[in-house]
């Protein structure tokens, strides 16, 4: 299947090699793929070689498929209040910029952590001072970070646009950091999306604090819970608590036309599922709508 020249696509396995999370969005015709950098429950990686980089961006030109960004390890908690624990997501999160600079990736999306019951503002300060120190190391280099609204649930840190813009408008490079919006995370954090009004609020929450340019990227999921419920828990497009119209407006908001979006979606039947919902994502926008 050729990719499609758009910019919706999902997240892809990197089984046997990163080059082969292209092949596997070409097949399921992706216009935009993300992509893990390294067993995302694991510390320890391989360095990223010179053929594993090569192999990668010869897939990228075969598969034509351009717009690929990276999600970092679940491990990695920016806002820990353990130093020691900290100093580890730091070198791990820097490292993860490292490889997707070298794949010549767009940004690399982070859940901002956990404060771990230490307090939202010590947490927000942790998750500054992480994002300094990374980027720091990282001086000169493209590759942008993406902060990841999360779902509001325990002690995380990042459920609000105002609290993603505390940590951008913190930050030593600002200019590096945008945000990636979880449409799941936003209704499970109390942004009904479901109507026109909560939608329109929702996005003009998202301009005034965090700025319409800073949008690098969509995950696009459903919600198996209940509005406001604060679980991070993805269902397919259209079978969840958040419905199609969320997405019918999204998907042909021509402001946000360019940005990338993938699917998290549960991947069961593989590869049905994938195919399922990118056609009822594509089914959804309108001619005009880009």
């Amino acid at each position: 299947m050729a990719p499609r020249r758009d910019e919706i696509g999902a997240h892809m396995s990197i089984a046997g090699g990163l080059h082969l999370a292209l092949e596997r969005g070409r097949e399921v015709g992706c216009g935009a793929v993300q992509i893990f950098l390294k067993n995302q429950r694991q510390w320890a990686a391989r360095p990223l070689d010179d053929e594993a980089i090569r192999t990668f961006g010869a897939a990228r030109r075969q598969t034509g498929i351009r717009r690929v960004f990276a999600h970092s390890s679940y491990l990695i908690n920016l806002a820990s209040p353990d130093a020691t624990a900290w100093a580890q997501a730091v070198d791990a999160f820097t490292d993860e910029l490292e490889r997707g600079e070298a794949l010549g990736l767009s940004c690399v999306v982070i859940h901002p952590g956990s404060h771990m019951g230490a307090g939202l503002e010590p947490g927000l300060r942790r998750v500054i001072g992480a994002l300094d120190g990374a980027l720091a190391r990282t001086a000169g280099y493209r590759i942008k970070v993406a902060l990841e609204n999360t779902a509001g649930g325990g002690n995380s840190v990042g459920r609000t646009f105002g609290e993603l813009a505390t940590m951008i408008d913190g930050a030593a490079r600002p200019e590096r950091i945008g945000i990636c919006i979880d449409t799941c995370h936003l209704f499970a954090a109390g942004y009904d999306l479901r109507t026109e009004t909560g939608y329109a609020r929702a996005m003009a929450e998202c301009e005034a604090t965090v700025g319409r340019e800073r949008v690098l990227a969509f995950h696009l999921n459903d919600a198996k819970a209940p509005f406001g419920s604060g679980l991070d828990r993805h269902e397919h497009i259209g079978r969840g608590f958040l419905g199609l119209a969320a997405f019918r407006r999204l998907l042909n908001d021509r402001r946000f036309a360019r940005v990338p979006k993938v699917l998290e979606t549960p991947k069961e039947p593989e590869p049905t599922a994938d195919l399922r919902n990118l056609a009822t994502l594509r089914r959804l926008r309108r001619p005009h709508g880009r």
